[in-house]
């Protein structure tokens, strides 16, 4: 009877844990999802960055042309835009995090003026554009 109930103990304390090969099994599966969902997920980020940035130079430009249509000159600088309400602050370029990398463009007839704004970002968008002629 001593016998029988110690490989009783024994089979008890051996059913607590999981062995290595299951641990093995489940740890192949999680690497095998993530190899999946990984490439989307950095896929997504990449174009919800393009789609900011394509925003957000939306946003200035308009501010631009409305400055243009109200004044009948173009602003100085970037922060002109904000000094009068037609913007609340410069955006931040989502490449670069940061609102004073952009390349902002002088008329093309007198040179002066801001007439357009492009990211100051370097690097291509997923379609091969590279983001400082966006």
């Amino acid at each position: 009877m001593i016998c029988l109930h110690q490989s009783r103990g024994q089979n008890k304390a051996r059913s607590i844990g999981f062995t290595l090969v299951e641990l093995l099994v489940v740890m192949s599966i999680v690497a095998l999802l993530v190899s999946i969902a990984a490439p989307r997920y950095f896929n997504h980020v990449e174009r919800a960055k393009e789609n900011s940035l394509r925003q957000s130079l939306a946003t200035m430009r308009d501010a631009i042309d409305k400055f243009q249509a109200d004044r009948n000159q173009l602003p100085d600088s970037l922060d002109d835009l904000v000094a009068q309400h037609y913007l609340r602050s410069i955006p931040k370029d989502p490449y670069t995090d940061s609102a004073q990398s952009w390349a902002a463009m002088p008329s093309p007839e007198d040179g002066t003026g801001v007439y357009d704004v492009h990211s100051g970002a370097e690097g291509n968008t997923q379609d091969g554009t590279p983001l400082n002629e966006l």
